[in-house]
């Protein structure tokens, strides 16, 4: 049985189809890839998915339920789509403190601290998110998404302005979150990050969806 279900799925903008009549499956526990060029409808399709776009037509079914009409999001998803948006004026350990008070599932202050130190922000820096680098907001948004365990994770190019030593600690973190049952689809350019954690790649272009064949990627 499929966990994520798109059927027959279109969303047009301004009478532009940006996706046409999508028919893809993944199944629970997956990592799976999206890859295209800028503009091709990835972000689209991930906002369908979370249910921050609602489809012209078709259906959006996750864990055999049909979110397509409700404008809602599943309740035990993990987001970081486009800039992650934070209240500029306060700490990165403020800001996630926050975002946790609000999670169906909230998890201990200690777990968010061990998060932020693991990926090089220190939780006790009382430095406003205003004056982070880009990197440092990309490592405070992958945190968000994931600090309260997920089972699902939409991760649109999470490794944008980080290093390579943040990336391949990102990359044991999306490892080890799979392993423990987390459901994750990624979108990146960078094909080194699909290669490395994706076993199942789809491809937008024309507005078309398609699953590619096994490590054959060209980003």
């Amino acid at each position: 049985m499929s966990y994520i279900c798109f059927k027959n799925v279109s969303k047009s903008f301004n009478r532009i189809p940006v996706v046409k009549s999508a028919d893809f499956m993944i199944e629970k526990g997956e990592i799976c890839g999206f890859i295209g060029r800028n503009g091709s409808g990835k972000t689209v399709i991930f906002k369908l998915m979370t249910g921050l776009l609602v489809p012209d037509e078709g259906k959006v079914i996750i864990d055999n339920e049909n979110y397509s009409g409700k404008g809602s999001f599943f309740p035990s998803v993990g987001v970081m789509i486009e800039t992650p948006g934070f209240i500029p004026h306060y700490s990165g350990l403020k800001n996630l403190k926050i975002l946790n008070s609000m999670s169906h599932n909230p998890v201990p202050k200690a777990e968010i601290c061990a998060l932020m130190t693991r990926l090089g922000l220190d939780p006790k820096n009382r430095r406003p998110v205003r004056t982070y680098s880009l990197g440092m907001r990309q490592k405070l948004g992958i945190i968000q998404a994931v600090m309260n365990k997920p089972e699902l994770l939409v991760l649109d190019e999470p490794m944008n302005s980080l290093d390579a030593e943040s990336v391949n600690e990102i990359r044991k973190l999306f490892s080890e979150l799979n392993e423990a049952g987390a459901t994750i689809v990624i979108a990146s350019h960078i094909s080194e990050d699909i290669e490395a954690l994706c076993t199942r790649i789809f491809r937008i272009e024309n507005a078309q969806v398609t699953e590619l064949e096994a490590k054959k990627v060209t980003v």
